[in-house]
């Protein structure tokens, strides 16, 4: 496989992940704004605009973009996490250049009145859905808590009221201000003809907006405490917590992935063995969430009400007994295999590659090859596992428990 780039003054930047050999090709569009990049009023303005790309553009209208979707044969989607928006497709190598000019043409949506109140409603139903179902809201509570002032506590959804109160001029203002040509990447990967990306995207794209509106960059002041939920049906209790933990781009990041498998990976883990094999627990789980300047470690439980004392006091004796005395070589070696034959699987498919490679690209403007990543794994020490646990998990953390009403 071989990586290739192109950025010129007319367009936005082009990156391939090339494999002659593949009999897919995956595109996609990875747009550098999310609920971060939103001003308090406007929060959700990212995930709604999501919605609206696909409601039709000069060149189609919203029903010719989901058939010609369907007669693409596309594997095709979209998400808004807190600091991206990623449009994507993968098709046969012949379809490319289809698959390429509507997904380039939804970039630029007209955001008609009309739609925007009719997808208003839908996006206010997810709203209402997400608040009514299990953890009840609790990460977005959690993260509330965590970040404080943050850019980073904006929900990805927004809530009713900043969507029921949003405009349609609020929604250009921001299209116009965070998909431009330096803030968006077209990322590719399998079977890729170069030559006509290059010319479709540089001429779709001529006159797109050439400059973003800059990202406002705090530093991110770590908070610890406590919050309760109460919900009137309740039948299994819920905890999230959350503690701090590193950027994207940190070197620390390889021993914190490998200290999260070994603890509380959903097979083979210490939690897993405490909680999930004696049936204690449904889910008892921790993970790292990386962003571009910052970072945190997410835990989640999930367990009948009775046990929720006692679990509690079984993950915080775990997580004591693992800052007090590390991990062993053995349990390294076993996260190593588990995390290298993950990655491996993951790799052998140009879909899951382009994600590899737009993420990384959003980051760091740079891709790691796979070789490169495992040597990476291989070379973590039980020391430096204890180094990112002291820094991550021997700190308070904020926890949000999902109880019952009184009543």
């Amino acid at each position: 496989m071989e990586l290739l780039t192109h950025k010129s003054e007319s367009g936005p930047e082009i990156v391939v992940l090339q494999d002659p050999t593949a009999f897919t090709t995956s595109l996609g569009w990875f747009v550098d704004t999310g609920a971060r990049d939103e001003q308090p009023g406007v929060a959700g303005v990212s995930h709604f605009l999501e919605h609206m790309v696909f409601k039709g553009t000069e060149r189609r209208t919203a029903a010719e973009v989901n058939r010609e979707l369907d007669h693409l044969g596309a594997h095709s989607n979209a998400y808004t996490s807190e600091d991206s928006t990623v449009f994507y497709a993968s098709v046969l190598p012949e379809c490319q250049a289809h698959a390429v000019d509507l997904l380039t043409d939804i970039m630029q949506p007209l955001l008609r009145e009309e739609d925007f109140e009719t997808e208003r409603q839908v996006v206010l139903e997810e709203i209402a859905m997400y608040d009514d179902q299990p953890p009840y809201g609790a990460f977005e509570k959690a993260s509330e808590l965590f970040f404080g002032e943050h850019p980073l506590a904006t929900r990805v959804l927004g809530s009713s009221e900043t969507v029921a109160d949003m405009t349609v001029s609020q929604m250009h203002e921001y299209h116009r201000g965070r998909y431009t040509k330096d803030n968006m990447f077209l990322i590719a990967s399998g079977k890729v003809d170069m030559s006509q990306l290059i010319e479709h995207v540089s001429k779709v794209s001529e006159n797109w907006p050439a400059e973003s509106q800059p990202r406002v960059n705090l530093p991110a002041n770590y908070h610890s405490g406590s919050a309760v939920i109460e919900r009137e049906s309740r039948h299994q209790h819920y905890e999230v917590q959350m503690w701090p933990g590193l950027s994207r781009n940190d070197p620390r990041r390889y021993a914190l992935r490998m200290l999260c498998t070994i603890l509380a990976d959903d097979t083979g883990s210490r939690l897993f063995w405490e909680l999930i094999d004696t049936g204690r627990a449904e889910t008892a789980a921790i993970w790292p969430q990386f962003f571009g300047d910052c970072g945190c470690l997410a835990g989640y439980l999930c367990c009948a009400p009775e046990d929720a004392t006692e679990n509690s006091k079984i993950i915080q004796r775990v997580l004591a007994e693992t800052l007090r005395n590390g991990v062993t070589e053995k349990e390294l070696g076993l996260a190593r295999n588990k995390v290298s034959s993950s990655l491996i699987l993951s790799d052998e498919k140009p879909s899951n590659r382009l994600f590899a490679v737009g993420q990384a690209w959003l980051n760091r403007r740079s891709y790691e090859p796979l070789d490169v990543v495992l040597a990476r794994y291989a070379a973590v020490t039980p020391e430096d596992v204890m180094q990112v646990a002291a820094e991550t998990l021997g700190r308070e953390p904020v926890v949000v428990q999902v109880v019952g009403t009184q009543d």
